[in-house]
């Protein structure tokens, strides 16, 4: 029996999505029609869409469904976004330990990267000096997909708006593992991909949290989701991701106490086999679910092959990287040493694991170690 400890990549379809998409399958109409079954396809989607503004804490009427994260970010991040009172802004500036999506897929001609700490927290004072100027869009992760660090966004936000600026926060990790009426406290605008917490892979959402935030459409035709994201709604997702937030909503407090547990004995675990290993963000805020480790010498390459074959699925990071394991630029921004970065690993749990699961990485990962220097040995 395999062990799924990547949820951070995505998570396994709650059984609620799943009965969701299934019924929604039976809906012929197209959602912009008028007759009875366009109602009734029309009716699934407001549904959905309330769910996810409640996840978010905001109006249903400012979700705009997208194809994942990643379209939400090329939506959210362009010239000409503006607030009530605020000119259309024309420079961007990131986190440097943003996702992918977000570093690479904005549509300015470039970004200003404002740097972070070793502890992975974006460094307030070089922001500040960053916003000094015409006001600038920002793009601020809430929680970092490969270590979990927790960025002040409150903070970030209150800086940002004192220099007319708008913020918008990458909240894909968080959602479904915390409050966003926290995590997210004080930006303009969330981005959310449903399959992160257990709703189905491409559908995702830019949630406006500031009135009148407006956005410059990235796919234009037709006049759905009120004119700001063109083509027919994905309505059997766009259920199954409505019906995710339901379902995770009411647990979160409950949930998140419960893996932070799971995840601080997988870190005790790890570190009675190797006193040497490095927990990454140790005493920075983090995703309750999130361990993000390396153990000096085997590469993550090799710990994830071996893993692997001992039935345990983990990841060296971002899944979004065409499957590759190399260098990442998140624990370079964090001024991690190269050595030491190359074997990075993360752990990251979710609402189907527990406390056998935990046991079970523990004796692979306890057996892999001992592989790789009865290995060592034999080379020398």
């Amino acid at each position: 029996m395999r062990i799924y400890l990547d949820y951070n990549a995505t998570a396994p379809l709650l059984m609620q999505a799943r009965e969701a998409i299934l019924a929604a399958l039976d809906a012929v109409g197209n959602p912009s029609s008028i007759h009875a079954e366009g109602r009734a396809a029309r009716g699934l989607v407001e549904a959905a869409r309330r769910d996810v503004a409640a996840l978010a804490g905001a109006q249903a009427r400012d979700v705009v469904f997208t194809s994942g994260g990643t379209e939400a970010a090329n939506l959210a991040l362009a010239p000409g976004v503006h607030a009530p009172g605020v000119a259309p802004l024309q420079r961007l500036i990131v986190s440097a330990t943003e996702h992918v999506c977000v570093l690479g897929g904005h549509r300015f001609a470039s970004a200003q990267i404002a740097p972070v700490g070793p502890d992975g927290r974006i460094d307030l004072a070089a922001l500040t000096k960053l916003l000094e100027g015409p006001p600038a869009l920002a793009a601020i992760q809430a929680a970092n997909n490969e270590t979990g660090v927790l960025q002040p966004i409150a903070e970030a936000a209150a800086l940002v708006h004192a220099a007319g600026g708008v913020l918008i926060c990458d909240a894909a990790q968080a959602a479904g593992r915390l409050p966003l009426e926290d995590a997210a406290r004080g930006a303009d605008a969330v981005l959310l991909s449903a399959h992160k917490f257990g709703g189905p892979k491409g559908v995702g959402a830019l949630i406006g949290l500031s009135e009148g935030l407006h956005f410059e459409p990235l796919l234009r035709g037709g006049g759905q989701e009120r004119g700001r994201r063109a083509g027919t709604e994905n309505v059997a997702a766009i259920a199954g991701f409505g019906a995710a937030a339901r379902a995770v909503l009411p647990e979160l407090s409950a949930q998140a106490g419960r893996l932070a547990a799971l995840r601080d004995s997988c870190e005790q675990a790890l570190l009675a086999l190797a006193p040497q290993a490095t927990i990454f963000a140790a005493q920075t805020p983090r995703l309750p679910n999130t361990l993000a480790f390396a153990v000096p010498g085997p590469t993550a390459a090799t710990l994830l092959m071996r893993l692997d074959l001992e039935g345990i699925a983990l990841s060296s990071g971002s899944a979004c990287s065409s499957g590759k394991v190399g260098p990442s630029h998140v624990l370079a921004a964090m001024r991690v040493a190269p050595d030491l970065a190359e074997g990075a690993i993360r752990v990251s749990l979710g609402w189907g694991t527990g406390p056998a699961d935990i046991e079970s990485f523990a004796q692979a990962m306890q057996r892999a170690l001992a592989g790789v220097r009865r290995k060592e040995t034999e080379s020398r």
